[in-house]
């Protein structure tokens, strides 16, 4: 008795068969019949009758053992759960559906792989991906179907789903951070109502745009982000963001903190109209000129502690008066680094003795102190020869030290609600935010380069990259024992990069006697 494979070509199809068949005798010849057949049966199944059939019940051989197709598993599951255990498939859909699972499949895969969503799609054979997003392993998943028409519907479903974030990280009277960045675009857009060029934060210039702003609890965990047309400004976007707190996500009254060049004195005075207490900082214009009205001592400024006043003119405006040594080193050596930069090239100028055309010289002047603006700390005039002479006014120069480091915070937050050192500390949590767009715009989460030609494609797509971002915040919380746990410099081990790398590392593989796949290990 013996297993045998036969295969038969009829027309355009090949037909395999899996036999069992024995040999006999008759009439001094040997023939041989078919006893049942195997075809249907699953492979390892037969794999062990043929083992029985061979008398080697129950073992086999070290060299029968392989191992076949392996792939990504852990990372993927990992996320998969995470997203269930903070409820983030629910507020995407509270029912399961197969768009909702391509969804997660986006913004896990934006965490684990970035690229476009097409390079994702082609990561069927090397992730679990999708097939824990509900799709047959080894079956390439259509993109247009399981990548472009959930990013469409996951669009329609924006605001329910901020909602729903909103309502689990903000309540009346919490504080709100919000702040605003860019991100360019490579290519021709020309039926974008969104891409157009502005002033960039990233100094990439002649390149056209898109605003970004991202609003998130203290903490720094995103509930909402917002995509406004690329030339916009930011502090024209702040009562529209207030409104949006207040009537679409249900929170009557906050305090909104933003950094000094959004929250102008225009937008606190349209902010007291409302419920809304704001946080910010003053520009350096704003310092000075405090300084200079309210007749402040500079030994007020200090690093150790924080000192508080009210407005002579302006009872509810508080101020903390706050200093940064590091930073006033910093600023300090800029500023004469500068100096001394724009001295050389002036003393240059300066010592051509040929005669030259007085407009040309001073136009020359005027492109190196837009480069460098710095102008306030020099006099220079160029004579009808076309000669320059400057110098330096060291008076401006000293006053100028005397703030470096120097930095006040102001609020109109009554100091029973918050108090000076709360205020400060609420203000540096913008750090969180700018640490969101650093994520979501570099190699971690990689925002752009930008794919999609549309209008409702580029806000999907910026959209499922905060989703992520907020899956990845979640992480970065449950990982937080193991990143206190960690050593300190050189012999520091663990990122929440090299975590995921681990995650990827564990990866389900077929496991194969004899080259018949008997069955599927996840390794540890």
């Amino acid at each position: 008795m013996y297993i045998a494979k036969t295969k038969k070509v009829q027309g355009s199809k090949t037909y395999h068969s899996t036999l069992v068949r024995e040999s006999y005798r008759e009439d001094g010849k040997v023939k041989s019949r078919t006893l049942c057949n195997l075809t249907k049966l699953p492979a390892k199944y037969i794999e062990q009758i043929k083992r029985v059939i061979n008398e080697n019940e129950g073992g086999f051989d070290l060299s029968d053992l392989e191992l076949g197709q392996s792939y990504e598993y852990g990372g993927t599951f990992a996320l998969r759960k995470l997203a269930s255990q903070i409820g983030l498939d629910k507020a995407i859909c509270s029912t399961k559906t197969q768009w909702r699972d391509d969804a997660l499949a986006m913004i896990i895969g934006r965490v684990l792989y970035q690229g476009s969503k097409l390079s994702l799609v082609n990561m069927f054979k090397d992730t679990a991906l999708w097939e824990i997003a509900g799709h047959e392993f080894g079956v390439r998943p259509d993109v247009k179907k399981h990548c472009y028409a959930p990013m469409d519907e996951l669009l329609t479903r924006k605001n329910r789903i901020e909602v729903k974030l909103a309502k689990k990280h903000l309540t009346d009277g919490c504080i709100v951070l919000y702040d605003i960045t860019n991100t360019w675009f490579e290519g021709e857009y020309k039926h974008s109502e969104l891409a157009a060029y502005g002033k960039p934060k990233g100094g990439k210039y002649g390149y056209k745009q898109v605003a970004i702003g991202l609003l998130t609890d203290n903490n720094g965990c995103p509930v909402g982000v917002e995509i406004f047309k690329g030339n916009t400004s930011d502090q024209t976007t702040v009562l529209d963001q207030i409104k949006r707190i207040s009537k679409k996500y249900g929170v009557s009254n906050a305090i909104f903190a933003g950094d000094r060049g959004m929250l102008t004195q225009k937008r606190i005075d349209e902010i007291r109209e409302t419920d809304f207490k704001i946080i910010t900082a003053l520009t350096h214009s704003e310092l000075r000129s405090l300084v200079d009205r309210e007749s402040l001592q500079l030994d007020l400024f200090d690093q150790m502690n924080i000192t508080e006043f009210s407005d002579s003119d302006d009872p509810e405006m508080r101020y903390m008066l706050c200093k940064n040594d590091n930073e006033m080193a910093k600023e300090r050596s800029t500023r004469l680094a500068m100096i001394a930069k724009v001295s050389e090239l002036l003393t240059t100028k300066a010592g051509v003795a040929c005669k030259r055309e007085p407009q040309k010289v001073a136009a020359s002047i005027g492109r190196i102190f837009a480069k460098y603006t710095i102008e306030k700390f020099f006099s220079w005039k160029v004579d009808e020869r076309g000669g320059l002479t400057w110098e330096l006014k060291n008076d401006v120069i000293e006053k100028e030290a005397e703030l470096d480091g120097c930095y006040v915070i102001k609020t109109t937050a009554a100091s029973e609600t918050l108090d000076k050192e709360a205020t400060v500390d609420c203000y540096r949590n913008l750090q969180k935010v700018e640490q969101a767009f650093k994520n979501m715009k570099t190699v971690m989460l990689e925002l752009r380069p930008i794919y999609h030609k549309s209008d409702e494609r580029i806000e999907s797509h910026i959209f499922i990259v905060m989703l992520a971002y907020y899956l990845q915040w979640h992480a970065v919380q449950k990982l937080k024992p193991l990143f206190e746990g960690d050593s300190k410099g050189q012999d520091k081990r663990w990122t929440f990069e090299t975590a995921i790398e681990r995650l990827k590392s564990i990866r389900k593989t077929q496991c194969l006697i004899s080259g018949v796949p008997v069955k599927t290990e996840i390794t540890t």
